[in-house]
C-alpha cells in the first residue's frame, strides 16, 4: 500500500479492497455541524464520518490545558475506530476538503500514526480532487461493523508545553500558523495574540497547492531548507500543525508535535508571548 498521500484515481481503483477503511474528516471551526452537513450532502462511496471534536479529540478542559482540541487518550481513541469498524488490519484513507479545510484529514492521519498504525494515507486534494476526476459521490451513510483496534502508542511522536518550553538548545519550533497571527497583529480564534518565543513561521497553507494538493517533495525541502536537528511543529489547537508534519515528512524530515499547541501555551498566563516578525 502507498504512504503519505494516495490520489483519487488510485482510491477510484480500490474501492472494492476489503482492507481500505474511507474515512471523510471535514469541518469547520466557524460551524462545527457543517462537516457532518458536508457528509450528508454527499461524500466518497464507502466513507464513514469521524468529528474532529466528537471523535478526533480528547474533552476540553475548563481550564483550557491542553488547548482546544486536546488529544483523546489512546485507549478512547482505539475504542472510537473499533466502533467504526476500523481494525488494525485495515489500510486507512482520510480526506477532507482542501486547501482551506486541508487539516482535518492529517489530523487523523497523525493519530493513527500515534497510534503505531502506519497503514494510513491523505487523499491528495480531498473530495475536490475526487469530484474534479468526475467520480461520483453517495448520500448513503456507511456503517461497518464494530472490530478492535489495538493501539500501540508511540509517546515520542508528540511533546507538551513543559517540554517546549526547556526544550534542548537547537531545536526549531515551527508556528504553523498565518504570518498575521504569528505576528500577532489578528487572533480569531484565541484570546491572546503572538507566538511562542523563538519559534519560526512557516504556514501549513503554503505546503498546499491552489488546487489543494501537497506540493511535490522538492517544493516542501524548499520551504523547509535549512530546517536541521529536532524539529516540534506547533499551530492553533495541534490540527493544522499535522498538516505540516506531514509536509515535513514529504521532504524527508521528520517533527514532533506540540498537541496543545497555542490554545495551551496560553493557558498559562505566565508563559511568555512573542509578537512581531521572526
Amino acid at each position: 500500500m502507498p504512504s503519505l498521500l494516495v490520489s483519487a484515481q488510485w482510491l477510484h481503483a480500490h474501492l472494492g479492497d476489503e482492507r481500505l477503511r474511507i474515512v471523510d474528516c471535514r469541518f469547520s471551526l466557524q460551524d462545527p455541524l457543517a462537516g457532518r452537513q458536508a457528509y450528508v450532502a454527499g461524500h466518497i462511496p464507502g466513507a464513514l464520518y469521524l468529528d474532529l471534536e466528537q471523535d478526533l479529540s480528547g474533552p476540553v478542559r475548563p481550564d483550557r490545558r491542553g488547548g482546544r482540541h486536546p488529544l483523546p487518550s489512546p485507549e478512547t481513541l482505539a475504542q472510537t475506530l473499533g466502533q467504526a469498524g476500523i481494525g488494525n488490519e485495515h489500510f486507512v484513507v482520510a480526506y477532507d476538503d482542501p486547501p482551506a479545510g486541508g487539516m482535518y484529514a492529517p489530523r487523523l492521519w497523525w493519530l493513527l500514526r500515534w497510534l503505531g498504525h502506519d497503514e494510513v494515507a491523505v487523499l491528495d486534494g480531498g473530495i475536490g480532487a475526487w469530484r474534479e476526476a468526475g467520480y461520483e459521490v453517495s448520500t448513503s451513510e456507511v456503517r461497518h461493523a464494530p472490530t478492535a483496534f489495538k493501539p500501540n502508542p508511540r509517546p515520542e511522536m508528540v511533546v507538551d508545553a513543559e517540554y517546549v518550553a526547556r526544550r534542548p538548545a537547537g531545536t526549531i519550533l515551527i508556528d504553523s500558523r498565518a504570518p498575521e497571527r504569528y505576528r500577532g497583529e489578528v487572533e480569531p480564534i484565541d484570546p491572546v495574540a503572538g507566538h511562542i518565543p523563538g519559534a519560526i513561521n512557516r504556514n501549513w497553507l503554503d505546503g498546499l497547492e491552489a488546487s489543494g494538493r501537497f506540493r511535490p517533495a522538492e517544493e516542501q525541502r524548499k520551504r523547509f531548507e535549512g530546517l536541521e536537528g529536532e524539529i516540534i511543529a506547533y499551530c492553533g489547537s495541534g490540527v493544522s500543525a499535522a498538516a505540516n508534519v506531514l509536509a515535513l515528512e514529504l521532504a524527508g524530515k521528520q517533527a514532533r508535535l506540540y498537541a496543545g499547541s497555542w490554545s495551551d501555551w496560553i493557558s498559562d498566563p505566565s508563559r511568555p508571548v512573542a509578537r512581531g516578525p521572526e
